[in-house]
């Protein structure tokens, strides 16, 4: 039962996988799309690493930044979800005990650079320039713990450009 419910879990990453191929193939409605049905399917007590990845590539297909906003806050509260799961008293719930367990937990860390990085620029678009930098403060705070390597350093570089972006503005 535990490996069917592994091959599930990995059958949903390869979805989401499929998903960002398209998007960072230039098909964003189809990407938008696969990634609608698989929210669907997941649902609001789903796992907290699917429903953050999917969130965090979904905000990337929106055409409206509010609603880019609201995928990223919805990214942002499954990784809290994921991380509040690995306390001590934490991982109740649906999808708590296989974040409690999970390998991949440090991955979701490493996402949290990002997802402020992405809030700060929803938050710049939509010209709320002190909640940009709250955000833009904190993936700062996150990027310390980020590797050198080459997602660390493109982390980096993309909140330098956009500290700089505001700075300007």
């Amino acid at each position: 039962m535990v490996e069917q419910q592994e091959a599930s879990d990995d059958a949903v990453m390869t979805r989401i996988g499929q998903a960002i191929m398209l998007l960072h193939g230039g098909d964003r409605e189809e990407a938008r799309n696969r990634f609608g049905a698989l929210w669907s399917e997941l649902g609001a007590d789903g796992d907290a690493l699917h429903r953050c990845t999917l969130a965090h590539y979904m905000a990337d297909t929106q055409d409206d930044p509010g609603d880019e906003l609201a995928w990223d806050l919805r990214a942002l509260t499954a990784a809290d979800g994921l991380s509040a799961a690995e306390e001590p008293g934490g991982g109740e719930g649906p999808g708590g005990a296989r974040a409690a367990e999970h390998r991949d937990t440090p991955a979701v860390r490493a996402f949290y650079p990002s997802l402020h990085l992405n809030l700060a620029a929803d938050y710049l678009k939509l010209q709320r320039p002190e909640s940009a930098r709250i955000h833009l403060r904190r993936a700062r705070a996150a990027a310390v713990s980020l590797a050198d390597d080459g997602y660390g350093g493109g982390v980096r570089a993309a909140i330098d450009r956009l500290e700089l972006r505001m700075r300007e503005e």
